[in-house]
Order: structure tokens, then sequence, then C-alpha cells
């Protein structure tokens, strides 16, 4: 079943016992599955699904910091449920040293010799570590990498 599957069946699920805010949550996320589908006319992978997940997720964060900022617990409370929602649809997370693992290997593979093949190197972990890992962490495993 794919990832989309999933989330389509667990919308039923939160229907059937009414969880009122997991089923917002989630229908926010087929929405936002759903508006990428039409925009780019395609049929998204579970990879895809994973990276929009990731952005929601992003999202949610910084909503969080700016309402604890904002001294309105009401919503920080809304939005951290609605994280523990999404949070539960990513594939476990590497380590922040699998990370720097990784990103030795890929530094290694592609040749990087200093902080001017950021670049080169970010296209290449994107590509291998998208949903594995948080890419905030990523990148900051590669300016340590091409520093040394």
């Amino acid at each position: 079943m794919s990832l989309k599957d999933q989330i389509t069946e667990d919308m039923k699920t939160a229907m059937r016992a009414k969880d009122s805010a997991r089923l917002l949550t989630i229908r926010g996320l087929l929405a936002a599955l759903k508006q990428k589908e039409v925009d780019e006319r395609v049929v998204l992978d579970d990879a895809a699904v994973i990276a929009i997940i990731d952005k929601l997720i992003k999202q949610r964060r910084d909503s969080i910091t700016q309402f604890a900022a904002g001294n309105r617990p009401d919503l920080v409370e809304k939005e951290t449920a609605e994280l523990a929602v999404l949070e539960g649809y990513l594939p476990k997370r590497l380590s922040a040293e699998e990370v720097a693992a990784e990103v030795a290997k890929i530094v290694a593979s592609v040749g990087a010799t200093g902080p001017g093949d950021m670049g080169k190197v970010m296209g290449a972990v994107k590509a291998q570590l998208a949903g594995k890992a948080d890419m905030g962490m990523v990148s900051a495993a590669v300016k340590q990498a091409l520093t040394r």
C-alpha cells in the first residue's frame, strides 16, 4: 500500500472515530497532495509525498515558534498536535552520526574539495537522503564536511 493510500485510510478511520483534530490535519495533507498532483499533472510517489509532508512539518515548526513568541499557547497546542500527526507518516529518521557518515561518502564520491562545492554536494545529498533525514541537519553536516 502506498503512503498516499495509507493517509486516505487513516482519514476514513479518523472520520469513523470522530477524531476531528486528526481528521482536519489529514484532510489538509491530502489537499496539499492533491494540489501538487493537479498543478504538475503527475501521480505522486512515496518520495514526493514525504517531501510534501516534510514541507508541512517545517511550516508547523515555524508556526509553533511564532505563536510561542506571540504568547498564544492555544495555537501552539493546535500546531503541536498537527505536527505529531504529520510526523507519524515519516519513515524513521537517520541519526546525526549516520547523516555525517552518508555525507562523508557523498563528498568523497562527488570529489568535493571545499565550500565552493556546496551546491554540487547538496544536490547529490538531497537525491539520496530526501525523506530519510532532516535537511537542516544534512546541510550543517555538509558544511562541516566541506570546511575540513
